[in-house]
């Protein structure tokens, strides 16, 4: 077989070949053959139609690839360089007799090693869409069965207002759901075919790129010869989304810590979720949750990474920006699926405490806002001496050790006179402001903590899910359909040793 290159004159050296090459061609061996041999099913498509090679020659090269598993490539510096590209193309010339000479001819490793990964990366981002929709039915459900709840609503760490843990986990769906349809549009953006745009500047044989990315099941080549090999945005833009998931998500996992902590108990997770302590044996340790949360910073520091080991780099195809940038492509992705695993099995299993919550809403004076409205709407005193009033009266009811479901009218009217707004009926003002139930029920607007308005989102929110599914369920079918329609224009039939690559 013939030399790889006649430029140099020695393989590489151990050093690189045990630091770089072979670590390397063993991740993509392991991750990427798939898309390479995809991709080298479609450019044959095309080299049999554009004459490169005759269709007994297409037939042969496309059954040695149709059977190629990793096992049978290996990183041999002197045959093929340590690199995957060429260990394929070495196999199939080791497995024929003789083939076609131009059936490599105006080709490049650029645009077959983009299409490669762009080929794995999207296989991550459908199984991570699917994920992402499991996780916002756990929500849903968890959401489904606190609407009537009480708990208080927490802002700068103090007791607020009343909400529901319905409306909580309400607010954790409508997140999940907003981070489906971002990676939806970054899928739909990103999916472009790079093959035919050869090592930089566009191949010299009439290919039809278009034809190309069909086979591939994109929605079309990417535009422009250049940015197919040298752009590579699309790692950075759906780690970029999942950052920000993983931003916002530990936030509520934050929430969900001091809920399910000794000083709140709102929420339990079963035993088989929890750990212990070494030391203190009367400790039960929500561990898992702290596992979520240092996992979604993760994902922020692994899209930096990517971030980093591109900034700065000529726009071209580099290794730089191939292999080094695209090194941390399978730990963003496995993080990824790590923290929705977790928390999807946290929300399935979170038992609510609700007389835990409603206790400590009775224990709050989170009917205040309330009051004040009352104050103004109905007897006439502008909003900023109301909020006045009714922070005297609270601060006088708590030094007498008065529970904020136990009104005082007449203390009420005493805050009022000294502010200079007597009150003509202090009592129908306090009438059930501090029932931390009746708190749920008095707000009108949607999107709010009212039952009502959470049933509304929650139907809102499903009816997105459903969107979604059908969706992505679209982008899949779409993908298969490629695959068998590449496999039967070189007269393929899948087989067993096919699906366990």
């Amino acid at each position: 077989m013939s030399a790889l290159t006649g430029r140099l004159a020695e393989p590489p050296a151990d050093l690189l070949l045990h630091e770089i090459l072979e670590p390397q061609f063993r991740f993509e061996a392991a991750s990427l053959l798939d898309g390479y041999v995809h991709a080298e099913k479609a450019l044959l498509v095309e080299a049999r139609r554009l004459r490169l090679v005759t269709p007994e020659a297409t037939a042969r090269i496309a059954a040695v690839l149709h059977r190629l598993t990793p096992d049978e490539l290996s990183a041999d510096p002197g045959a093929n360089a340590a690199d995957l590209a060429f260990a394929i193309e070495r196999h199939v010339l080791a497995g024929l007799a003789d083939i076609a000479p131009a059936w490599r001819a105006d080709r490049s490793r650029n645009d077959l090693q983009a299409a490669a990964h762009l080929l794995y990366l999207r296989t991550g981002v459908l199984d991570l869409a699917d994920r992402l929709l499991r996780l916002a039915a756990a929500a849903h459900d968890l959401a489904a069965r606190g609407i009537d709840q009480v708990m208080p609503g927490y802002t700068h760490g103090q007791a607020a207002q009343a909400i529901s843990p319905g409306f909580a986990f309400a607010a954790i769906g409508e997140q999940i759901l907003r981070t489906g349809r971002a990676l939806l549009y970054r899928y739909d953006e990103g999916n472009l075919s790079p093959l035919g745009a050869g090592a930089m500047a566009g191949q010299e044989q009439p290919w039809d790129r278009a034809e190309l990315a069909d086979l591939l099941g994109c929605a079309g080549p990417c535009p422009h010869a250049l940015v197919a090999v040298a752009g590579r945005g699309w790692p950075l833009e759906v780690t970029a989304e999942l950052s920000l998931f993983g931003l916002v998500l530990g936030r509520h996992i934050t929430d969900l810590m001091t809920w399910t902590g000794a000083g709140h108990g709102f929420f339990e997770l079963p035993d088989r979720l929890s750990g212990i302590s070494s030391a203190m044996p009367q400790k039960k340790n929500y561990v898992v949750l702290e596992r979520i949360r240092g996992r979604t910073a993760h994902l922020s520091s692994l899209h930096l990474s990517i971030v980093l080991a591109q900034r700065g780099t000529a726009f071209a195809n580099s290794v730089e920006v191939g292999k080094e940038a695209m090194a941390f492509m399978p730990q963003a992705l496995a993080t990824a699926r790590s923290v929705l695993a977790l928390t999807e099995a946290v929300f399935n299993n979170l038992t609510p405490v609700p007389e835990r919550m409603a206790a400590a809403a009775r224990t709050e004076f989170l009917g205040a806002f309330s009051l004040a409205n009352r104050m103004t709407l109905t007897a006439g005193i502008p909003w900023r001496p109301a909020q006045v009033i009714v922070g005297r009266y609270i601060v006088a009811a708590m030094a007498r050790g008065l529970a904020p479901d136990t009104a005082d009218p007449a203390l009420l009217a005493e805050a009022a006179d000294a502010e200079g707004y007597p009150l003509p009926d202090p009592s129908a003002l306090l009438a059930g402001v501090f029932e931390a139930e009746a708190n749920l029920l008095s707000r009108a607007t949607s999107g709010s903590t009212h039952p009502d308005a959470v049933r509304a989102l929650l139907a809102d929110q499903q009816r997105e899910a459903a969107r979604q599914r059908e969706l992505w369920a679209d982008r899949r079918a779409q993908v298969t359909d490629a695959m068998a329609r590449t496999d039967a224009a070189l007269g393929l039939v899948p087989d067993d040793r096919k699906e366990t690559r």
